[in-house]
């Protein structure tokens, strides 16, 4: 008789949840400040959907569950999520709204976490654009998205052996480039590749007619390309050259063109489609340049797929930190933001799951919320860049309960009320 993929998960955590024992382990997190905290203290807890919570978490674990079986150097956080992983997988979803919030309060507790010195944290947003395609190469269509170069090359350090891929160009340890007398040096950058570096070669995926949305189809790190027979084409991230990513945003606002308080994704685009030259000259200043893969294993209506491997959900999934985080973490997140317009205020209190990553994403309190695909969801993304509170969700099998208590700092008076940017 054949055991389930789910069955066997489930077996195989729990056999490895009892051999690593019962007893907590300290919980520690470098260059954070941590407070352990109560569910009734997080704000507008009882009223989440917490059965939408779940259904992502649910996903998250199966790779967790899947490395369970293998020998991979794992952070002791991700060994404590095998516990309440082993535990979600075998309920028959959906369940009720009060089976999955007691889920979450039996399984988890929550620790406030910010950077060393600061109360609160900073959110962003991101999302799928669409954009217009074709596979050959025509005079409307003259910029492409190309696929991975076989000589690109990624090393760890011994010190940083987990792998997995990255929504954007992610400022890890992880060296990516090629190699050179034994070393790994970075690859073309932006200017070199657009420049004609890799012409000839057959790598083009697809081609656009739109060199802007080509660029924040590169911060974004995945697309829906509608093809010209009017057939879908989901394209997403599969390498990145080496080179650092920089926020074209805070170049605008340095040379005192966009300020700080009103940047956002619409003002970057509108300043390079009304100043060609000076909007190349910028693009050029992201050295970083995304490889694309197409996805062919994804329906019109499926969401893209993240850094951990699974499928994202909107407003639920957040690109993390990688070097501090792990994948499948839930993260409780209160903050203020405009979701409606621009000038709204809405109330934002929910419980995230890490699941993606990025690389303007960093710091121990930092989340990039996906919101969806297309336009709508790409404006909200694009307005936000707001103080936030954040809580993480630490597995029982770790013990919060030797934090040191440190005071967090009282809020800046800039943090009383967050601004209307972009994540750039």
């Amino acid at each position: 008789m054949m055991i389930g993929r789910t069955a066997l998960l489930c077996v195989t955590a729990l056999i490895l949840s009892a051999a690593e024992g019962a007893a907590a382990k300290p919980f520690r997190l470098p260059d954070s400040q941590l407070l352990p905290a109560s569910f009734d203290m997080l704000n507008g807890w009882a009223s989440d959907d917490h059965v939408a919570a779940l259904e992502a978490f649910r996903k998250s674990c199966e790779p967790i569950l899947r490395r369970a079986k293998s020998k991979a150097l794992v952070k002791p956080l991700e060994l404590a999520l095998r516990d309440p992983c082993s535990r979600v997988v075998l309920y028959r979803m959906p369940v009720s709204g009060t089976i999955a919030r007691v889920f979450f309060e039996q399984n988890f507790r929550p620790v406030r976490i910010s950077r060393v010195g600061e109360s609160e944290g900073f959110i962003t947003g991101y999302y799928e654009p669409e954009i217009e395609g074709s596979r050959k190469q025509h005079a409307e269509f003259d910029t492409p998205f190309y696929r991975r170069p076989p000589e690109l090359r990624s090393r760890a350090p011994a010190a940083s052996k987990l792998k997995g891929p990255s929504r954007a160009a992610s400022q890890t340890k992880v060296q990516t480039g090629t190699r050179k007398a034994g070393r790994i040096v970075p690859f073309h950058d932006r200017a070199a590749i657009e420049d004609g570096a890799l012409d000839g070669r057959g790598l083009e995926l697809v081609w656009t007619n739109d060199e802007i949305d080509a660029f924040f189809t590169h911060i974004q790190g995945s697309a829906r390309v509608r093809l010209r027979d009017g057939s879908l084409m989901r394209i997403n991230y599969d390498a990145q050259n080496g080179h650092p990513y920089l926020a074209v945003g805070r170049v605008l606002i340095e040379r005192g063109i966009v300020s700080k308080e009103e940047m956002t994704m619409d003002k970057i685009r509108t300043f390079i489609s009304e100043h060609p030259e000076e909007g190349r000259e910028l693009m050029r200043m992201n050295r970083s340049y995304i490889f694309f893969r197409e996805v062919g294993e994804l329906g019109q209506d499926d969401e893209p797929i993240g850094a951990q491997g699974v499928s994202l959900t909107a407003e639920r999934s957040i690109a993390v930190d990688r070097n501090l985080h792990v994948y499948g973490t839930p993260f409780w997140i209160e903050a203020t933001l405009p979701i409606e317009h621009e000038s709204a205020e809405t109330p934002f209190r929910r419980l995230m799951l890490a699941q993606d990553t990025g690389g303007a994403i960093v710091g121990p309190a930092r989340a990039d919320i996906y919101f969806g695909a297309g336009l709508e969801p790409g404006a909200v993304a694009g307005r936000l860049r707001h103080a936030g509170t954040f809580y993480m969700l630490v597995p029982n099998a770790l013990d919060v309960a030797e934090i040191t208590q440190i005071p967090l700092p009282q809020k800046r008076p800039a943090e009383l009320k967050p601004n209307g940017q972009s994540k750039q």
